[in-house]
């Protein structure tokens, strides 16, 4: 009996031990856990400090630059290099009348100034000031001198492409894109790189390495993105010809917020290699480098020098299609498609009346319009847009969020994407007798589900791109007329609509050539409308979007302009048919 006794004390001995190792393992793995996240939390820290510390000392190296030349060159008359379009600055400097020193010196000391007042700039590109020195030696190049703008995620050699997220930090470039190495090619000195939103996939324009651009109309408005770095930059004059790109507008919405013109190519027209997406292998919506500027005319001449033979032979898997200056340089009345509305987001009231009154300048110059609606809308934007830029469930786009804090201009939009598949579909069906449109995201964001549901997603797409261009041709259409989002949005909106994106984003779905021009400005009368507006479906969403663009009298307004596949130049052509009717309107 005794025996028994002392094995059962020994038994709860060797329990209490196994207790006490049990809750000191699990309290040493808790330790373990916790030296980790705060070892990931101080290099997160370190890694953003030494991408601005790069960023300082490059803004202070190319200040004192400026200074030093200033001193040296005192008559170099910098507002009249600032008040002349390309076409005049690139005249001058082949004909001698301007240096490229006084021209690259006067941009960059505008750049410097804008960047105080905006930032807008995630770095000086130092090394432009020793390309400056060799840049005579291409005097031939259509680009001659010019300094050159470029977003943060086009590669240029030993600089980031960090798409605004921790994770790409310190990993600079190994060469330059091919477009960066063209523009060098063609004379053009990209002397800037610009600033984007965390993760590219939201159309503000804040990460939390480089922190909130603002815009240069208004500082209580965002420059749009994801391109909103060179918006703010040429809209506020600190350069003139810039390099962004585009998978949903990112181009086109800081064109629109920030006053000038941008143009999306055709996907595959320009090469992509070297612009980096914040994540590969998406092939439903497609992304497209392309150029920003304050008119026309320098988008189609940033063009002409991208689409040359040097490109080419650098990327053999772009088509080699020279510019077409015939196209580009035609008076051919059209036959113009329009859209005020698009019927799933009701436009506000300054975007509407841009529509109309360049409608009206275009009949009155002898063109054709006829309306014209795009086909299944509310079909396209959540089962072909969002689930095909959402395929895998957005797993991929939140793997590349790690390791750093969510940014407040993408915090609600990204949120969602973090619920479980059943939990997002679940919403879905409580959210259906509510309201359609969240019920129907909720079901997007929850991803294709398999690879045969991807592969019928992509045929779905395909098909659309058929049926749109079946449709354009039935309708006898050449271009289309259609609303640009705007005007620029109060901060902390552009996340939470999402839904509007449609006017912009089904022209990467259907790979369409799009760009933007700014027509009008925002009036007390639109202002006073606005107070008015109901919306479509008179839902949350309708209600988010009006707080999005209120308090906006004063902003630039904007028109979009599109064109079938590989027609560039035609819709080239057309937005400088508007451009050149809205200042003859004015005068």
């Amino acid at each position: 009996m005794q025996s028994v006794q002392q094995f059962l004390q020994g038994v709860e001995l060797d329990t209490r031990t196994a207790g006490l190792l049990t809750g000191a393992a699990c309290g040493a793995g808790a330790l373990v856990v916790l030296v980790r996240r705060f070892r990931s939390h101080q290099e997160t820290k370190e890694k953003i400090q030494r991408a601005r510390n790069r960023r300082d000392e490059s803004l202070q190296r190319a200040e004192q630059a400026v200074v030093q030349y200033k001193e040296s060159h005192p008559m170099t008359d910098s507002a009249l290099i600032l008040n002349l379009s390309l076409s005049e600055v690139t005249k001058q400097l082949q004909e001698g009348s301007l240096s490229p020193e006084d021209v690259f010196y006067s941009y960059m000391e505008k750049a410097l100034d804008v960047n105080k007042k905006l930032n807008c700039c995630t770095g000086i590109l130092l090394e432009s000031f020793d390309q400056l020195k060799t840049v005579a030696s291409n005097k031939e190049g259509l680009l001659y001198g010019v300094p050159v703008s470029i977003k943060e995620n086009v590669a240029i050699k030993n600089h980031d492409c960090s798409c605004g997220v921790i994770i790409n930090l310190d990993q600079p470039a190994q060469k330059d894109s091919v477009l960066v190495e063209v523009l060098k090619r063609q004379g053009a000195i990209p002397f800037v790189k610009t600033n984007l939103p965390q993760g590219l996939l939201n159309y503000d324009c804040s990460n939390p390495i480089y922190g909130q651009t603002l815009n240069p109309h208004n500082l209580q408005k965002t420059s749009g993105g994801s391109s909103g770095g060179e918006g703010a930059l040429i809209g506020g004059g600190g350069s003139v010809l810039g390099l962004g790109s585009d998978i949903g507008g990112s181009i086109r919405i800081p064109a629109s917020f920030c006053g000038i013109c941008g143009f999306k190519p055709t996907t595959g027209r320009l090469s992509s290699q070297g612009v980096r997406p914040i994540y590969r292998g998406q092939k439903s919506v497609l992304s497209s480098a392309g150029p920003m500027a304050r008119d026309v005319d320098s988008l189609a001449l940033c063009m002409q020098a991208l689409l040359c033979d040097h490109m080419f032979s650098l990327d053999p898997t772009v088509p080699p299609l020279p510019f077409n200056a015939q196209i580009y340089q035609s008076s051919k009345p059209l036959r113009i498609g329009y859209l005020e509305n698009n019927g799933y987001t009701q436009p506000s009231p300054s975007m509407a009346r841009g529509i109309r009154e360049v409608k009206a300048l275009l009949e009155q110059a002898g063109h054709t319009l006829v309306p014209y609606c795009p086909l299944k809308i509310s079909h396209v934007v959540t089962e072909l847009m969002v689930k095909g830029v959402l395929a895998d469930g957005a797993t991929t786009m939140l793997q590349k969020l790690e390791g750093g804090p969510l940014d407040p201009c993408l915090r609600v939009q990204v949120l969602p994407y973090y619920l479980p598949w059943w939990l997002k579909k679940t919403i879905s069906f409580l959210l259906k007798p509510l309201s359609p449109r969240s019920s129907s995201f909720f079901s997007a964001i929850a991803g294709v589900g398999s690879v045969p549901d991807l592969w019928r997603q992509h045929a779905a797409v395909e098909d659309y791109i058929h049926e749109t261009i079946a449709d354009w041709r039935r309708c006898k259409i050449d271009v289309l007329l259609c609303p640009v989002i705007g005007p620029a949005y109060n901060f902390l909106c552009c996340g939470k609509n999402s839904h509007v994106l449609i006017y912009m984003m089904l022209y990467n779905l259907l790979n369409f050539p799009a760009g933007v021009v700014p027509v009008s400005t925002v009036t007390a009368k639109d202002e006073e409308e606005l107070k008015h507006y109901k919306g479509i479906y008179q839902d949350y969403w309708d209600n988010l979007f009006k707080q999005a663009v209120s308090g906006g009298e004063g902003l630039p307004v904007a028109v979009q302009c599109v064109a079938l596949p590989w027609q560039d130049e035609l819709c080239l052509r057309f937005m400088k048919e508007v451009e050149q009717l809205v200042k003859q309107s004015r005068k």
